[in-house]
């Protein structure tokens, strides 16, 4: 099998480890007396959503809605999927959003609510806060988006700026809460997966302005007064902030994790292994800009390479995690683009040397691959094109690179998501 296969089976195994159809049925809850209502959102809801039916106990009352971003959704029987827009949220985002908060409140005591979270969930969420209009929420989304901000850091004012995150799903239930999230963060945190619509939020809207403020995000002046006033009523007791940790909606409220990061590298690794392959998963919490990131794993490469140190060839380098973009230039960004492309500057042609970025859920940022693959002959090939790698690198478009050379990676929806695939071989 050639490097190219190699690399692309072993994101296609990573994928495989984090598919809803074979991971969710083993964690479902027990049917209630009552009714159960499926909420969900994320990229992999619709997914969820449909294993769900699939394995629920037959002649239990199963009812919901699920909102997935466009071309994500899947036939399904009982629960309703609904299309939406990711990452900038859409008027379907708010209707969806609104359609689940009122499906919640009237649950009953007896019933069960079984939410299906993912990534992506957060901008699928957004039914503004009164005072904020969804222009205004779409505005400083993408301007968060292209800031460089950490997704913990762009939730925490998604958590603020919707009725629905940061826990208000759950305080508006009287039914006993139960949710399975699988993972597109780095710490595996319920209360960052979607944003968590039912986990306790520890941050404020002081946190909201602090980062309003560090990353110079533009907004009306409307919208700084509904952040001041509802931090205003809250530091005085009063209504306005997300629940938190402790507060005693949480508990009948139960959030399994039930796919990872961690366990699509180890997937990827048994495969790696069963090829005669050392690997070497370098962690699934890799952060930081991903140019710089790149650098780093360049490093790795190359001392494996010269002087087989801390494995003699041939060798998988495995990384998992989320690093960011700041966009600078006229590109689109695409983490996992910036990445090999920095990569592949950085290693300067080193020959035998391979590598596979990829986002899981078959998106890297806003176009429609999932990452790209680079080849030892990457640069020479470019340059004998009349492409200038480092020129594109600065100005954010690693896309238009790897488009040019025919090294994009395209797999459509995954119906999951764990989060970016990194892989290096090293031959």
């Amino acid at each position: 099998m050639n490097p190219r296969e190699l690399l692309l089976d072993s994101f296609r195994a990573a994928i495989d480890a984090a598919d809803p159809q074979k991971i969710v049925p083993a964690h479902l809850p027990e049917p209630p007396s009552g009714n159960t209502l499926v909420i969900g959102a994320g990229k992999a809801a619709a997914a969820m959503a449909r294993a769900v039916e699939t394995h629920w106990p037959p002649g239990n009352h199963l009812e919901g809605i699920v909102v997935t971003p466009y071309r994500h959704g899947l036939a399904t029987n009982s629960i309703m999927v609904i299309e939406a827009s990711h990452p900038i949220p859409d008027t379907r985002s708010e209707m969806a959003s609104r359609a689940i908060l009122e499906s919640v409140r009237m649950l009953k005591p007896d019933d069960l609510l079984l939410g299906l979270f993912s990534g992506g969930g957060s901008s699928l969420l957004s039914a503004p806060v009164p005072g904020v209009i969804l222009e205004e929420l779409k505005s400083i989304t993408h301007q968060l988006l292209l800031c460089g901000a950490s997704i913990q850091e762009i939730n925490i004012v998604r958590k603020h700026l919707s009725t629905v995150l940061g826990g208000k799903l759950a305080a508006a239930s009287r039914a006993p809460v139960r949710c399975l999230i699988i993972s597109d963060v780095t710490d595996n945190d319920p209360s960052s997966i979607a944003s968590g619509p039912c986990a306790p939020d520890p941050s404020t809207w002081q946190d909201v302005l602090t980062l309003i403020e560090r990353y110079a995000i533009t907004v009306s002046p409307q919208v700084i007064e509904v952040l001041r006033e509802n931090g205003r009523k809250s530091s005085n007791g009063g209504e306005g902030e997300t629940p938190k940790p402790g507060d005693p909606v949480f508990r009948n409220v139960k959030n399994r994790i039930i796919a990872t990061a961690r366990q699509s590298l180890a997937a990827a690794a048994q495969f790696f292994q069963a090829q005669g392959i050392t690997p070497l998963i370098l962690g699934d919490t890799v952060t930081g800009e991903a140019r710089e990131v790149a650098k780093m794993h360049a490093v790795i490469a190359r001392e494996i390479r010269h002087y087989n140190n801390p494995y003699r060839p041939p060798v998988a380098l495995i990384s998992g995690g989320e690093t960011t973009v700041t966009v600078k230039g006229a590109g689109k960004g695409g983490r996992n683009a910036e990445f090999l492309l920095s990569l592949a500057i950085a290693l300067g042609g080193l020959e035998e040397v391979y590598a596979l970025a990829c986002d899981t859920d078959g998106i890297d940022g806003s176009e429609t691959n999932a990452g790209a693959v680079m080849t030892p002959d990457t640069l020479s090939r470019a340059r004998q094109a009349g492409i200038d790698p480092t020129a594109l690198l600065d100005d954010n478009d690693a896309y238009t690179f790897f488009e040019k050379q025919g090294d994009l990676v395209v797999t459509g929806p995954t119906y999951t998501n764990v989060n970016d695939y990194r892989a290096i071989l090293i031959v």
